[in-house]
């Protein structure tokens, strides 16, 4: 029976934004199949929600691509300062609990990061019988900790936090099996958790999207793209000493495009200032994204050099790359690593090494034949195993399938 759902995402976007947009596809498709989706959302750096007009009394609201969205005037940046940024955590937190006791939907989709979009769902479970389904697309604190950015003080009440979410959930969705294996060390049931990566948009990206270079980008030069955040888990340092490297070979064949924002942005062009072969652009809509990518010949998927990013990690850049049609060159171990050498559709190099990723990119602009054949292995993938409205499909089948008893009425 049609259901009515509330969908818990604090950084939710549209296409029209520059973050990832995973939690639209799904709620379209929710609402396509007849339930009452209703979007949750605070203002994330980046983000588009399709709402326009001013906040009243923190809150704005209205329909978009036939679901509700709900937005509160909580500011989130990657950015801000460790207090801000739990401060914006906890404070959507709270809305988000006084809302779903309110509205008393049969089903709550609580997904996570951050991890505090637990408590929402977590609170509607015990005061109102309400199951929910916990997303993990990325898992915390695992991450944070494996990165060293992870307070002291706040790790009992994380680990607390994520071990209760897992446990508590009806269903456990999980963007790896990496991701997987986490929610069942922390007592999530394994028949209750369930593998759901991320996929390509093949609307967005594609051979039928018209391509545009920057004006910076000479006739001759052959682009490769990275675009994305500029954080510290990001670890772009090495790209900016790839291109240093093939700068002082006198390569001209090549351009770098960093696209995106982010707390090292500003550190990044310091250290490439000077480098002819480099180029910083702002964060853009991922609709002009997708023609960068088809006006350009190389995708890259660049992740800092962290062992645990090999198997908790389910990045969007690499499947828009494949979605684009363009070769992959990644320094991501693990199953980043496998995808692109085992289905020929990219480069995988190791984690940090400037002086194999600098190889690499001009293995590839002198052999154009092989980025033509890794380009066209990179779209077939997208299409037979990673289109992202089929993943959708999956997610709603599942949420869908969850026993009618469970459901509040």
């Amino acid at each position: 029976r049609p259901m009515h759902i509330i969908y818990l995402h604090q950084h939710f976007s549209t296409p029209e934004g520059s973050t990832a947009t995973r939690s639209f596809t799904f709620a379209r498709t929710l609402a396509a199949r007849g339930h009452r989706v209703t979007l949750a959302t605070g203002r994330y750096q980046g983000a588009e929600t399709g709402l326009a007009g001013p906040f009243r009394n923190g809150r704005r609201e209205g329909r978009v691509a036939g679901f509700h969205v709900v937005e509160w005037d909580i500011p989130c940046a990657n950015a801000m300062g460790i207090a801000s940024r739990s401060m914006a955590f906890l404070r959507y937190a709270a809305a988000a609990t006084r809302f779903a006791l309110q509205e008393k939907p049969d089903l709550v989709i609580a997904s996570s990061t951050p991890l505090t979009v637990a408590l929402p769902a977590l609170c509607a479970k015990a005061l109102r019988g309400i199951p929910f389904l916990f997303e993990i697309r990325d898992p915390w604190p695992e991450l944070p900790r494996a990165m060293g950015v992870l307070p002291a003080p706040v790790t009992p009440f994380m680990e607390a936090l994520a071990n209760f979410a897992c446990r508590r959930a009806a269903a456990v969705v999980a963007l790896s099996e990496g991701m997987a294996e986490t929610a069942r060390a922390r007592g999530a049931d394994p028949a209750r958790v369930h593998v759901i990566g991320n996929g390509c948009d093949l609307d967005l990206f594609g051979p039928h999207i018209a391509p545009w270079r920057p004006p910076e980008a000479a006739p001759w030069e052959v682009l490769a793209l990275y675009a994305g955040a500029h954080g510290r888990a990001n670890g772009l340092g090495v790209v900016v000493e790839a291109a240093r490297l093939l700068a002082a070979r006198g390569e001209t064949r090549l351009r770098i495009l960093l696209v995106g924002e982010e707390a090292e942005k500003t550190t990044l062009m310091r250290v490439a200032a000077g480098l002819p072969n480099i180029t910083f652009l702002p964060p853009m809509p991922k609709r002009e994204v997708a023609g960068l990518f088809a006006g350009s010949q190389i995708a890259l998927h660049i992740l800092a050099d962290c062992p645990a990013f090999a198997a908790w990690t389910a990045p969007n850049k690499l499947m828009d790359g494949l979605a684009a049609g363009r070769p992959v060159i990644s320094n991501a171990p693990g199953d980043a690593a496998r995808l692109l050498t085992e289905g020929g559709a990219g480069i995988a190099v190791p984690p940090g090494d400037a002086a194999g990723l600098a190889a690499a990119l001009i293995g590839l602009v002198q052999d154009p034949a092989r980025r033509a054949a890794m380009g066209a292995a990179a779209r077939s993938l997208a299409l037979r195993q990673h289109d992202r409205r089929l993943l959708a499909a999956r997610f709603a089948n599942l949420v869908e399938a969850m026993p009618v008893a469970q459901v509040a009425l």
